[in-house]
């Protein structure tokens, strides 16, 4: 990924910035709040774990500011080989802003960036398929279910999950 990461802007305040190192402690207490590791599972070390997302070559990390504060992750991926070319994006946020459009805004205001600023024509998302808050999220930006991936990610009791695959064309966006 480019060294370069713009600042995002979108509506409600909410703002897209580089992920940096002074973020780590926040972006960890976040996934460590019930809400969150239900969902972003980890190690023990959920500091270490943060801080290897900012070095993934391959993954873009914005941390997600609301009202002047970091309130969540939110990260894209590309398959650039060009028969397949999309981009993937992940994202969690503070339970405290659960609820109130921060988390649509972000992933409308990185999926207009990917769309119009990088030329992907698809992105995906993957959410556990029983995550109804995400999923009722990346409805209201856009995104459209198109499939069930069986048995796709362990839970944290070691059995494992489905995921859904929704989808948003560049001409869908909200």
């Amino acid at each position: 990924m480019s060294s370069d990461v713009p600042t995002l802007h979108g509506r409600l305040g909410v703002v897209l910035r580089a992920a940096e190192e002074r973020d780590v402690a926040a972006l960890a207490a976040i996934r460590a709040t019930p809400e969150v590791r239900r969902w972003w599972r980890g190690g023990p070390d959920l500091a270490a774990e943060v801080a290897g997302d900012l070095a993934d070559a391959d993954t873009e990390v914005f941390a997600v500011e609301h009202e002047g504060r970091v309130v969540g992750q939110i990260q894209w991926y590309a398959e650039d080989d060009p028969e397949y070319r999309h981009a993937g994006i992940d994202v969690f946020l503070d339970p405290a802003v659960h609820g109130r459009g921060v988390g649509t805004e972000a992933v409308r205001t990185l999926a207009r960036h990917l769309i119009q600023g990088h030329g992907h024509h698809r992105l995906v998302i993957d959410p556990a398929a029983d995550n109804a808050a995400a999923i009722a999220c990346y409805r209201r930006a856009g995104f459209r279910p198109v499939g069930v991936m069986r048995s796709y990610e362990r839970g944290a009791d070691g059995s494992w999950h489905d995921g859904l695959l929704m989808d948003l064309l560049a001409a869908e966006l909200t």
